[in-house]
């Protein structure tokens, strides 16, 4: 097993790399442009864009699955998947996130502080669905964790005999 400071570099590497994908994932100059528009309103018009009806933005993935101008797959499948490693490794480098409702409250105040930042930046767009889908993804690295604990603390047992 990769000792516990490997894991928390890993862990901030980890974290890098999905804040450079999610919340700054435009080129340099746009981002600039995005910043250098920002006023007042920007926030409502954040407001305009976002999207707070559960199960909305997925049922549009859904319906739109075959067309080829919507990547319903890869925003689907990738809002989940980029979120797995969040939640095997919290419990790993935390020892109060083993527990379940621990970590768990941990990703959704991690995943809401993104879909707010989106909201009030204008770097992305507010999608209460990316938060359902964010949580989805860090469960099913946490019951991955689970497994594996039990796994090599069985292990441990059965050599300890």
């Amino acid at each position: 097993m990769i000792s516990k400071k490997h894991m928390r570099i890993l862990f901030a590497v980890y974290l890098l790399i999905l804040f450079k994908v999610i919340v700054f994932k435009y080129p340099l100059a746009q981002m600039r442009e995005i910043a250098a528009s920002w006023k007042r309103d920007v926030f409502w018009e954040g407001l305009g864009s976002a999207n707070f009806e559960l199960f909305k933005t997925i049922k549009l993935y859904i319906r739109h699955w075959d067309n080829k101008g919507i990547n319903s797959f890869g925003n689907l499948i990738g809002n989940i998947v980029a979120f797995i490693p969040l939640g095997y490794m919290l419990p790993r480098i935390c020892k109060a996130s083993r527990r379940v409702f621990i970590c768990m409250v941990q990703v959704f105040l991690l995943v809401l502080g993104i879909e707010l930042f989106q909201l009030l930046s204008a770097f992305g767009v507010f999608d209460v669905d990316d938060i359902l889908l964010n949580c989805l993804g860090a469960f099913m690295g946490y019951l991955f964790f689970k497994i594996q604990d039990r796994i090599y603390q069985k292990r441990t047992r059965e050599k300890g005999l």
